[in-house]
């Protein structure tokens, strides 16, 4: 492995602060008028960073186009947005202090931004990250967490990037924003693991709904809620709904709901759901975790004058 991982000694929440002092303005207002254009924005964001983070670690190459891409992997083909958002921003950040900033900084900040934006917590970012030169559409469909694994399967894949279990559930929390399209939970609605019927650890009137909103012949692109009833929100309301069988997605669910979580995070999403103030405290710390993961600092990677292709 050629690639060294640095720990987040490298990174500094002054890092621009002599070559792009009016950085952090600058997104900040970027950021505002996307979500002031679309609510969904915010999670769409969020979610970013963490694709990216999850793949390579956070270098910006979930940004990259071409087919054979991370954009291309299956969890990000039609289901990662954002991407002509943070090519407005980077256009306004070079305006500012063109050739400086790189592309993985940006996603960090912005994420940052639609929590804050949405009524989370802010938190100061570290900064300093560059931007990578390959994409790894392998990492991403093996790498990031699928709406249909497992427990175990969830865990194993944080686990790889130097995430705990408490940090499953709480960057899961990050679903107290967003939408997640049909095809995500539909196989939850109807005939849930060859029963015929609906996921038993849903909600029956929320199944009602949902069968609605997502009929058997639609082509899986409708979408709802993820945090049912806090919809736009930045809150715990998410873990509230968990305990209540109002999980949208079955990832999200067996958190409270599966055999294996008894003893592993049920215990946590009634924490969580209990206590605002610890999920935004612990919310703040596993996304400097995340936004720490393997970054390319120093001479490694480059500054991207597109998000979209490395430098020529």
């Amino acid at each position: 492995m050629a690639a060294v991982t640095v720990n987040s000694q490298s990174l500094t929440s002054d890092f621009y602060s002599a070559t792009c002092p009016n950085l952090l303005s600058v997104v900040r207002k970027e950021v505002q008028n996307a979500i002031k254009a679309e609510t969904r924005m915010a999670a769409s964001l969020l979610r970013l960073h963490f694709h990216d983070c999850f793949v390579n670690g956070c270098d910006g190459s979930v940004l990259l186009d071409g087919s054979d891409g991370e954009k291309f992997a299956l969890p990000n083909l039609n289901s990662a947005r954002g991407f002509g958002v943070v090519d407005s921003i980077k256009t306004a950040v070079e305006s500012a202090c063109s050739g400086v900033v790189s592309c993985a900084d940006i996603l960090a900040i912005a994420a940052r931004d639609s929590v804050l934006l949405s009524g989370g917590l802010s938190w100061k970012v570290l900064l300093g990250r560059r931007d990578g030169l390959v994409g790894n559409q392998t990492g991403a469909n093996n790498g990031l967490p699928s709406p249909f694994d497992t427990l175990d399967a969830i865990t194993a894949k944080f686990a790889a990037v130097g995430l705990n279990l408490t940090d499953v559930v709480i960057l899961s929390g990050g679903h107290t924003i967003g939408l997640a399209r049909c095809a995500t939970f539909s196989t939850r609605l109807f005939n849930f693991s060859g029963t015929g019927a609906a996921d038993t650890t849903m909600d029956t009137t929320m199944v009602s709904d949902l069968q609605s909103q997502c009929p058997v012949t639609g082509d899986g692109n409708n979408t709802a809620p993820l945090d049912r009833n806090s919809v736009d929100l930045f809150d715990n309301h998410y873990f509230q709904n968990l305990i209540n069988g109002k999980g949208i997605l079955e990832s999200d669910q067996i958190l409270f709901s599966s055999v294996g979580a008894a003893t592993t995070t049920k215990s946590l999403v009634q924490l969580y759901g209990n206590n605002l103030n610890l999920f935004f405290n612990d919310f703040t710390n596993s996304m400097i975790k995340m936004g720490n993961i393997s970054p390319l600092t120093g001479s490694n990677g480059e500054v991207r004058k597109n998000c979209r292709v490395v430098n020529s």
